[in-house]
C-alpha cells in the first residue's frame, strides 16, 4: 500500500469548529435542556441488565475490533447497528436532534455535559462483572472531576498529547514543546486540528492553565502560537500519516495514533514520541449509555463485555489506545516498546491535565482565540 493510499487515523477528523462550537453554546452546556420531569426519573432508574433488543452504536469511526463485535453478536443473538461521528460537536447535534443510540462514547469534558444536562442513564457498576478490574485497579477512575462515582461512565480509553516526529530526519528532540519551534523542521511541521490542544500546547509552553479563559493569558498564547505560523504546514489531526508519507518531520499527535502507526511503520525506529517537560494534556473517551437508549439492558450487556480482558487485550492491539482494565497493562507496554512515553500512568492521572469545560464566556474567548490562531 502506498503512504498516499493508508487509511486516516481514527480520530484523524476530529475537529472543534469554530461555528458548531459557538452553536453548541448557545445552549449553555452543549446539549439541550433536560428539564423534563419523569425522563430524569427514567434516566436515573436501574437498568435491567438483558439483551432488549438491537444495539445502536455510535462512536468514532473503527474504533472496535471487528471479531469482537461478531462475538458479541453471537453471544446474545442481537446485531450491532452502527453509526459514527467525526467529533464530539457532530455527536452532540445529533443527540440534541433527538437521534436515539444505546450507546456512545464521549471525552471526559463531553460526559460533564452529558450528565450535566442529564442525558445519560445511570450505569450501576455492581451490575457489570469486569468493573472491578476497572475502578479496583484504577483509583482515579472511580471518582473523576467529569463524572462523580463513574455514575454515568466506564472509562474506555485513555491517553495524552505529544510530539511525533521522524529521528532520521531530525535527530533526538528536547522533550519541549519548543521542539514545535525547531528551525530544522521548518515548514513540516502540524499541529492537530482542535482548538483545546493547539490552546493548550500554548498554555502549557508559557506555564499557564491548561484551559484558561482569561484573555490576558489567551493573548500571551496566541502571541506565542503566531510566532510557531512560519513553522508550520499546517493543521491536521491525520497526525501518523503526516509522517509516514514525509509531509511532515514533526507533528502534535495523540499517544494512541502514533502507538497504531508503528503497524504502518516499515521501520518504527525511524520515528519518535515524546511528552513535554512542560505537562502533557491527558482524555479519556468513555462508555456512555444515552437517556434515551431504546435498548438500555442490551448496552450494560455490551459494555460488560467489552470489558473482558481478552476483548480489552484485542482492542488495545487493534486501535492503540491503553484501556484501564487490570491485567491488560503487558498488553500495551509491549505493543508500545519503541514509544514507552505512550503508556498513561497514575502519575499522568494525577497530574490532572484534562481539558475542562468552561463557563459561556470562557468557551466564547477561547473560540475568538482560536479563531485567531487558525486565522494566522
Amino acid at each position: 500500500m502506498s503512504p498516499e493510499a493508508l487509511p486516516p487515523t481514527r480520530r484523524s477528523f476530529l475537529r472543534a469548529g469554530t461555528a458548531a462550537a459557538l452553536a453548541l453554546a448557545a445552549s449553555g452546556c452543549g446539549f439541550a435542556t433536560a428539564d423534563d420531569p419523569a425522563g430524569r426519573a427514567t434516566a436515573q432508574a436501574p437498568i435491567d441488565v438483558k439483551v432488549d433488543g438491537d444495539l445502536v452504536y455510535f462512536n468514532w469511526a473503527d474504533f472496535v475490533e471487528p471479531s469482537v463485535f461478531e462475538g458479541f453478536q453471537k453471544e446474545y443473538g442481537v446485531k450491532v447497528v452502527q453509526s459514527n461521528y467525526d467529533s464530539m460537536e457532530g455527536m452532540a447535534a445529533k443527540l440534541n436532534a433527538g437521534n436515539r443510540y444505546d450507546i456512545i462514547f464521549p471525552t471526559a469534558k463531553w460526559a460533564e455535559r452529558l450528565a450535566a444536562g442529564g442525558r445519560l442513564r445511570t450505569i450501576d457498576h455492581s451490575r457489570l462483572r469486569g468493573a472491578e478490574a476497572v475502578f479496583g485497579g484504577y483509583g482515579y477512575f472511580a471518582d473523576p472531576w467529569y463524572d462523580p462515582r463513574s455514575a454515568h461512565t466506564v472509562p474506555f480509553t485513555m491517553y495524552k498529547t505529544g510530539i511525533g516526529w521522524r529521528r532520521d530526519r531530525l535527530g533526538d528532540l528536547t522533550g519541549s514543546w519548543d521542539d514545535l519551534w525547531n528551525d530544522q523542521a521548518k515548514g513540516k511541521v502540524f499541529v492537530l486540528d482542535d482548538r483545546d490542544e493547539v490552546l493548550g500546547l500554548g498554555a502549557l509552553k508559557l506555564g499557564l492553565d491548561l484551559t484558561t479563559g482569561d484573555h490576558g493569558d489567551l493573548a500571551r498564547v496566541t502571541d506565542a502560537l503566531r510566532s510557531l505560523r512560519p513553522r508550520l504546514r499546517g493543521f491536521s489531526s491525520d497526525s501518523y500519516n503526516n509522517l509516514l508519507n514525509g509531509n511532515a518531520d514533526m507533528t502534535q499527535a495523540w499517544s494512541g495514533d502514533m502507538a497504531a502507526m508503528l503497524d504502518q511503520a516499515e521501520d518504527p525506529a525511524v520515528f519518535g514520541f515524546e511528552v513535554a517537560r512542560e505537562g502533557a494534556p491527558v482524555n479519556s473517551d468513555c462508555y456512555a449509555i444515552p437517556a434515551n437508549a431504546q435498548h438500555p439492558g442490551t448496552a450494560m450487556l455490551f459494555i460488560d463485555y467489552m470489558l473482558r480482558p481478552e476483548n480489552v487485550k484485542k482492542n488495545i492491539e487493534y486501535i492503540g489506545y491503553p484501556m484501564p482494565v487490570s491485567g491488560t497493562e503487558d498488553t500495551y507496554a509491549a505493543l508500545v516498546e519503541p514509544f514507552p512515553q505512550c503508556v498513561v500512568t497514575a502519575d499522568d492521572l494525577a497530574a490532572d491535565l484534562f481539558f475542562r469545560n468552561g463557563d459561556a464566556g470562557t468557551e466564547r474567548a477561547r473560540d475568538a482565540a482560536w479563531t485567531d490562531v487558525k486565522a494566522g
